[in-house]
């Protein structure tokens, strides 16, 4: 999948996919909260609270324009039908 076009998801780019970063996930509240506050300030991403390790936004992956492929977070690509971009392996680290 890399570098392909497809359209953004029907959904806002401050919610995430429950594939990507499930509603019972315990850091939910607080991963959202970095999200949201760097989507705010057009930050291209946080560190995530839990791990420190850096995220990028979905806004930073829908201004690149194409999905990697790679399992983001925050993908802005994910939500097609089954077997689309759901299919993708999630990242173990964010």
């Amino acid at each position: 999948m890399t570098g392909e076009r497809r359209p953004l998801a029907a959904r806002p780019l401050t919610e995430p996919h429950a594939s990507r970063l499930p509603l019972d996930h315990p850091d939910r509240e607080r991963i959202l909260a970095a999200h949201t506050a760097a989507l705010a300030a057009g930050e291209a991403g946080y560190l995530d609270p839990g791990t420190g390790l850096f995220v990028l936004t979905a806004g930073f992956l829908a201004r690149r324009g194409t999905c990697c492929g790679r399992g983001c977070r925050h993908c802005p690509y994910v939500g097609g039908p089954p077997g689309d971009a759901d299919a993708a392996p999630q990242r173990s680290d964010g």
